[in-house]
């Protein structure tokens, strides 16, 4: 079985032995977050397969010299908020996806950044055991190794059996968000549920998705950023939502970490100057 992901606009990308092998049509045109960072002024199959090739040959994606030690990525993602959380205490531990081990249950602020700071939509992956191998060193509890996996919801059931309460999850579809809430209730949990790759998503599923999670990504969804009533916003060209009190509190707790200056204000959210936002947004 290939390893396959989906980046850049949400393009599916397919990737065997370490070698890109396909590539699909992007979904959106700009991103202001790809230009900034890697100067992509136009998403094209091309410019996404070389973008695959430099994640393969910088940090080992789908290969066995998967760096799992890496750097903060951006100032609020996901990762990041859940890296802050582990390390203030606001969490028990996390159920997230990597390359090559599926879902993965994780405790190590490091390893969690590590495996999800550069990682983009993960559509399915086969085993690969060196990244096995690597994250149960660090701690972190592989879900499947067999098979890889991803299953966020038995990801927490399994968080919950080994004495866990307050995990952090994240979800790309509305529907696993809703199950999510239904097995909190059922086992007494905390939940921080997040929400990630939103590309392409419908207006009903984002809403849907946008009354089960305490913060969501944006991504290029226009749906999300049409329905959203954030109680805080970070960024404003593909801006982070906090939607819950409690998923406000970690936001605001990950602002602490972040070492360049910060700009707090209150306002009307969210907040969406035109000029900053994905184009050709579905």
């Amino acid at each position: 079985m290939p390893h396959i992901m989906e980046l850049m606009g949400k393009t599916r990308v397919v990737v065997k032995d370490g070698k890109v092998i396909e590539v699909g049509e992007p979904e959106v045109q700009w991103c202001p977050i790809f230009a900034k960072v890697r100067g992509i002024q136009k998403i094209t199959p091309e410019e996404v397969k070389k973008n695959m090739e430099f994640r393969i040959s910088d940090f080992g994606i789908f290969t066995d010299k998967r760096q799992l030690g890496l750097e903060d990525f951006v100032g609020f993602g996901a990762t990041e908020v859940m890296m802050t959380g582990l390390r203030r205490g606001l969490l028990d531990t996390t159920v997230t996806a990597c390359d090559g081990t599926g879902t993965v249950i994780a405790s190590n602020p490091t390893l969690v950044q590590g495996m999800g700071g550069r990682m983009s939509g993960l559509v399915e992956t086969e085993p690969i055991e060196s990244i096995i191998d690597g994250i149960t060193e660090r701690g972190g509890i592989v879900l499947d190794p067999l098979t890889a996996k991803i299953d966020p919801v038995a990801g927490v059931r399994k968080a919950s059996e080994l004495g866990c309460k307050k995990i952090a999850v994240t979800v790309a579809f509305a529907s696993t968000a809703k199950e999510l809430r239904e097995l909190e209730a059922e086992l007494g949990l905390d939940l921080i549920v997040i929400g990630v790759h939103v590309t392409g998503i419908s207006r009903e599923e984002a809403q849907i998705l946008l009354e089960n999670v305490d913060i969501t990504t944006s991504c290029s969804s226009k749906p999300i950023r049409d329905l959203a009533k954030p109680l805080a916003q970070v960024g404003t060209a593909v801006p982070l939502f906090a939607l819950t009190q409690k998923g406000k509190e970690l936001v605001v707790e990950r602002a602490k970490e972040v070492k360049s200056s910060i700009l707090i204000n209150t306002m009307p959210l969210p907040e969406l100057p035109e000029n900053k936002q994905p184009r050709e947004l579905r």
